[in-house]
């Protein structure tokens, strides 16, 4: 398929398997869509292409529809702890998920390939839902899991962690691996549960004593498949890049240009040790601002297809877990040669942009060079320095922070003009214990010394883009597919809840009104994830469908090549290009499109593996202070409602938990009397239709029970 008609396969499809979607023409499904006049002709051949594939029917009055489930369905089985689950079939239909009841999942568990037999179609109101149950398991989606020994009757059981599997699983001899009761350990399944009897297994590895650090971080890293050491032949290949480079420095950095005598900085968090990002900023003899993003030359010292290659491509990117790396790179280059240290000569690759006084971009080049970084800051040091507090630093590191504010604010104006989108997701800044153990949290800073570097960031990607563009030579982009429709569904359902309106019509200047006028309030948090759930997941693809939030036809990312391989794939383009041997003429020496989209899924696979693993360990540490804080106040935010409760984010420490429909009306009789629990119980019908609160606003909850192995928090109102 056409890259440029993938760009409108992918959102016919996505909207269509919406479960409010409703059957529409083409010319409505258009309008739905925010098909621009000039790209219908495309949109018309992306729908012809799914139907001839058929992945859409066109059915009566010429209304497009998502072809209806056969009697049997591939999908993935997703459980729930109550029991039933669900099968999502891998080619969507009309009829949305399978649903699974209790005792009809064979013996499969969540994530697991499976196939499903329709077995009952039953109408609800004007919706139809499918039963079904699960008669072949296709493939295993784990077979190994992490979780706490204990014995109960004689039986020794691991008890696991997480929501995956939620049973016990038996075990034989827990004593072959020297595992007591409470130690955390790594399990392999051997049979899986059904309806009469437990999973069974052998212990693989004893990982520590459970709740401790060291256990946690282990369990999480093995549970996630994440890699920690680094093979023998990668480390070797490591020593010789090291040798290599010490030897032949001075004769490398005269083939480069000679940016040491110029005033560049870096600015990271402060316990940052790899330091890929550098800044200069002069005025040019025209008057124009010449903005230098030096970035660490990992391609130089990272050769396509060696061992270090090979590993770094499988890792994917680093992995920063609450207070561990797992970096993509041997912390030798890492955090040594390729690290933009203060005072130590680094090799980089320059981009130079130039910009008016509007902030337009004039013209961009790029170099590879030789620089210096004449000071390491950290974000509160600049921070500082922008309030005046100046004490201890250099009158030209003072200068040039001052010219970045200058330069930045004009950038982010500009962009923001054009539609850029700047979500309000706020981040809990965890605090540690000398054990490791987490006691309290503030919010993260939200500076503006981080809007700084990523305005100057997104340029630098955005230049490198807009060149491997014009050259017409394929390239991993960052992209952002733009949402299919905010004026309905679910997120206009949330926003109206919260009390807001969505405009028919929405574009980028009404959706940056709307966060605008959210910002700084309770419900800013809900409507801002509500938008981000609209849209599509940034990936990596070689497809050119620009980046929605960015407002930017051409991205990629260029700047962070220590821990994002795809960085590493663009600085070898841009390496070719400074060399003379990539032109529009040699774009077929290069990697092609098929061989990049491979690249680009598995990055943004390990991509959203490394933030499920940070999330867990996240959750894990905070649970754990929170189960020694039983009966301890705080405010919440309502975020969801169903028949068994509503679930609310804890506003300090930005986890969820579930507030009981029981309780809640529990609640409401002891505060308000039993006229009013009465009252609730006398609606009948569902809790979800008669739930006192709303979305999005305000409570104030109690820490009730907390559950760290099933990763649960019960609150209460208080």
């Amino acid at each position: 398929m056409f890259p440029v008609m993938e760009r409108f396969t992918n959102r016919i499809m996505r909207l269509a398997a919406k479960s409010d979607y409703k059957p529409m023409k083409q010319r409505a499904l258009a309008r739905a869509l925010n098909i621009a006049d000039e790209d219908y002709n495309s949109f018309k051949a992306a729908l012809e292409e799914l139907r001839r594939q058929g992945k859409i029917v066109i059915g009566s009055k010429s209304c497009i529809s998502l072809p209806e489930m056969a009697n049997r369905v591939t999908g993935t089985f997703q459980a729930t702890s109550r029991g039933f689950g669900f099968v999502r079939p891998d080619k969507a239909t009309a009829q949305g998920d399978l649903f699974i009841p209790r005792g009809e999942s064979l013996d499969a568990v969540d994530g697991d390939q499976v196939v499903a037999q329709v077995i009952r179609r039953e109408r609800r109101g004007q919706e139809g839902r499918l039963t079904g149950r699960v008669v072949e398991i296709l493939k295993r989606q784990e077979t190994q899991f992490v979780g706490t020994v204990l014995r109960r009757d004689k039986q020794w059981f691991i008890q696991p962690d997480g929501k995956t599997i939620t049973e016990l699983i038996a075990v034989d001899d827990p004593g072959a691996k020297d595992a007591r009761i409470g130690d955390k350990v790594l399990v392999e399944i051997l049979r899986y549960p059904t309806e009469g009897s437990f999973a069974h297994g052998v212990i693989l590895e004893k990982l520590g004593k459970s709740g401790t650090s060291a256990a946690e971080l282990k369990g999480v890293i093995r549970r996630f498949g994440l890699e920690e050491k680094f093979s023998r032949s990668t480390l070797g290949e490591t020593r010789q890049v090291i040798s290599r480079f010490e030897t032949a420095e001075t004769q490398a950095a005269g083939k480069r240009e000679d940016i040491r005598d110029r005033v560049i900085i870096t600015i990271d968090p402060q316990d940052a040790r790899d330091f890929d990002d550098a800044i200069s900023l002069r005025h040019t003899k025209h008057g124009m601002w010449e903005l230098g993003v030096h970035i660490a030359d990992v391609s130089h010292f990272v050769r396509e297809g060696g061992h270090l290659d090979e590993e770094a491509r499988r890792r994917g990117n680093s992995v920063y877990l609450p207070q561990h790396v797992l970096p993509m790179l041997p912390e030798l280059l890492s955090n040594g040669i390729c690290s933009l240290q203060e005072g130590q000569d680094r090799y980089v690759k320059s981009a130079y942009i130039e910009l008016d006084r509007q902030g337009e971009v004039v013209s961009t080049r790029f170099a590879n060079s030789v620089m210096r970084s004449a000071r390491r800051l950290a974000y509160e040091d600049a921070e500082l320095i922008l309030e005046g507090k100046t004490g201890g630093f250099e009158g030209k590191v003072v200068q040039l922070l001052k010219e970045m504010e200058k330069l930045a604010q004009i950038i982010q104006k500009r962009r923001e003009a054009a539609g850029m989108l700047r979500l309000e997701m706020p981040k809990a800044e965890l605090i540690y214990d000398e054990k490791g153990h987490v006691v309290d949290a503030r919010p993260e800073s939200t500076s503006f010394p981080h809007v700084m570097i990523e305005m100057f960031m997104i340029e630098a990607n955005e230049a490198v883009a807009r060149l491997l563009d014009g050259l017409r030579v394929p390239f991993l982009r960052r992209v952002h597919a733009e949402p299919d429709s905010l004026a309905t569904g679910n997120t206009a359902r949330i926003v109206k809840l919260c009390g807001y309106m969505i405009p028919k019509n929405i574009n980028r200047k009404g959706l940056q009104q709307l966060l605008d006028s959210v910002r700084g309030k309770p419900e800013s948090f809900l409507i801002n994830l509500a938008v981000l759930k609209s849209m599509q997941r940034a990936e990596y693809s070689p497809t050119p469908i620009g980046h929605y939030a960015l407002a930017s036809e051409h991205y990629c990312h260029f700047t962070s090549p220590i821990r994002r391989y795809p960085d590493l794939t663009v600085h070898r383009l841009l390496e070719a290009y400074l060399e003379g041997r990539l032109t529009r003429s040699t774009v077929r020496d290069f990697p092609d499109f098929e061989q990049l989209e491979e690249t680009g899924a598995h990055c943004s696979q390990t991509e959203r593996q490394a933030e499920e693993a940070e999330d867990e360990l996240r959750t894990v540490k905070i649970l754990q202070m929170l189960a020694k804080r039983i009966g301890e106040d705080m405010l919440a935010v309502v975020v969801s409602v169903t028949n068994f409760g509503m679930f609310v984010q804890c506003e300090k420490f930005l986890i969820e938990g579930l507030i009981r429909a029981e309780d809640i009306q529990r609640f409401r009789q002891n505060r308000k009397g039993k006229k009013q629990g009465r009252r609730l119980q006398e609606r009948g019908g569902k809790f979800i239709d008669n739930c006192p609160y709303r979305i999005g606003q305000e409570v104030k909850v109690r820490v009730a029970a907390v559950n760290v192995p099933g990763r649960l928090l019960d609150l209460a109102l208080v």
